[in-house]
């Protein structure tokens, strides 16, 4: 793994010759050895289509591409940072939670309503993502970042998983979600999210929470 958690907030990533990381601009808080920090519009293995879909879907997060010899130390606004590795698998991750990841990663964009329709929609400006998220796929490191920490909740057929929008960070695996409501349109208003509408993610894989409703 590219990535070592130094503390809730930082993490230190090893660069090696012939290796590439990508970090969120203005991530980088130090480093040693011979590194180079060069602006990337094309993160990952994604190629210039996924920069394009990025663009369309305004999930154009300036990257940095990481390069050369040595460690650098990654960390952005006090945020809790949490690495999460992948195995093969895809994760489904808003742009600006992405502080750095291995370049051995394929980036995308996919359109939520893909993933429910016009409620997929609704989730996605329900829990602040918008129309897109962003996706990782592929084997490799990638470190996320949330408000006030984060958990991981394993999601099993058995037992489904129910999350406030707006407390969602980032999930993967062969998961399904859908968003419903467990109030009636008129008793919704005055109310959080979490108590208009919930967050349904089923199948096998992990759910990511944040402690906290705040949006980065």
């Amino acid at each position: 793994m590219a990535f070592r958690e130094i503390n809730a907030k930082m993490v230190e990533a090893t660069v090696a010759p012939g290796q590439k990381l990508f970090s969120q601009r203005g991530a980088m808080l130090a480093y040693q050895g011979e590194v180079s920090f060069t602006p990337s519009m094309a993160g990952g293995q994604g190629g210039l289509m996924s920069m394009i879909g990025r663009r369309v879907a305004d999930e154009d997060t300036s990257l940095m591409a990481v390069e050369g010899s040595g460690t650098v130390l990654f960390g952005h606004g006090g945020h809790h940072v949490q690495v999460i590795q992948l195995s093969g698998d895809t994760l489904y991750v808003e742009a600006d939670r992405l502080l750095a990841f291995e370049g051995t990663l394929q980036q995308g964009t996919m359109f939520l309503g893909s993933q429910g329709g016009v409620m997929g929609m609704v989730r996605g400006q329900v829990s602040g993502q918008g129309l897109f998220t962003t996706t990782l796929k592929g084997h490799g490191a990638v470190a996320v970042m949330a408000h006030g920490g984060m958990i991981e909740i394993p999601i099993t057929p058995q037992r489904p998983v129910h999350v406030d929008p707006q407390a969602y960070v980032a999930h993967h695996g062969d998961v399904r979600n859908k968003l419903s409501t467990a109030l009636g349109w008129r008793d919704m208003v005055g109310r959080g999210s979490g108590e208009a509408f919930q967050l349904e993610l089923s199948g096998s894989g992990a759910v990511y929470v944040q402690a906290s409703e705040e949006k980065l």
